[in-house]
């Protein structure tokens, strides 16, 4: 039973450490902060998961704090990544070579809405 163990902390090692290393990679090979954000925010979570399923593959003692590790991951990381996305968009960060930027075309049709500030589009409250 040890072997087997043993084996999935082995392969998941491996698997994680290709994830998180693919998630670096992204992150100096992709060229603008959105599809970097896209790079390591997925996969870089999925890697850290599966280095966490190894720990509790060789160390079965703590595998109820390694869940809630894991399930921290996967609900805080893809809320992370989608506010650090939304705030470089509004700050301006352009983005490189864009097919469709559908918050811009909302933006030019409803730009009260968009705005943040009510007073600027001559509203009440």
């Amino acid at each position: 039973m040890e072997t087997i163990a043993d084996f999935t902390a082995i392969l998941a090692v491996i698997i994680g450490t290709f994830f998180s290393i693919t998630g670096v990679l992204g992150y100096f090979r992709l060229p603008d902060v959105y599809t970097r954000l896209h790079a390591t925010g997925k996969v870089g979570v999925f890697g850290v998961v599966l280095l966490l399923v190894a720990v509790i593959a060789r160390n079965p003692v703590i595998w109820g704090k390694a869940l809630i590790l894991i399930a921290l991951l996967m609900i805080a990381g893809p809320v992370v990544s989608h506010t650090l996305g939304s705030a470089a968009y509004r700050i301006g960060i352009p983005l490189k070579q864009s097919v469709r930027d559908d918050l811009s075309i909302r933006q030019t049709e409803h730009p009260a809405r968009v705005s943040e500030n009510p007073s600027a589009s001559g509203g009440t409250k």
